[in-house]
């Protein structure tokens, strides 16, 4: 397994911008895919985005498409969320997420299940 830290969250105001920040380490990541997924108050946590960690294709939740951009550094092996046109309903905790086995699919990793991984989450609050 990789340990993955988040960072980056915080306040902003509606339609503001966030960059949020995951680095892994405990061993190259060099396959796979890496995603972000977020958990309001009393929902479950859902899809933000993914991306394929070799080739950095990428596939994004209907909500955050055109919104958000899902990124990666691999020679900081470290992937990013850059958040833009803010809005209420995006507040949550944001959780950055890894699987480092061979990639499946963009449906497959949709599912919290598909990621061994996972950060401690970081928050993000929009107000209006």
């Amino acid at each position: 397994q990789v340990q993955l830290v988040e960072s980056g969250g915080g306040l902003v105001q509606a339609g503001g911008s966030l960059r949020l920040s995951c680095a892994a380490s405990g061993r190259t990541f060099r396959s796979g895919a890496m995603g972000w997924f977020r958990q309001a108050p009393g929902k479950e946590r859902e899809f933000v985005a993914v991306i394929r960690w070799t080739v950095g294709s990428t596939y994004y939740a209907d909500s955050v498409k055109g919104r958000f951009i899902i990124s990666r550094d691999k020679a900081k092996n470290t992937v990013y969320l850059q958040m833009n046109s803010l809005k209420p309903e995006d507040t949550a905790v944001y959780y950055c997420a890894a699987d480092d086995r061979p990639w499946t699919s963009y449906s497959y990793y949709q599912q919290v299940s598909a990621f061994g991984s996972w950060g401690q989450g970081t928050q993000v609050i929009a107000s209006s």
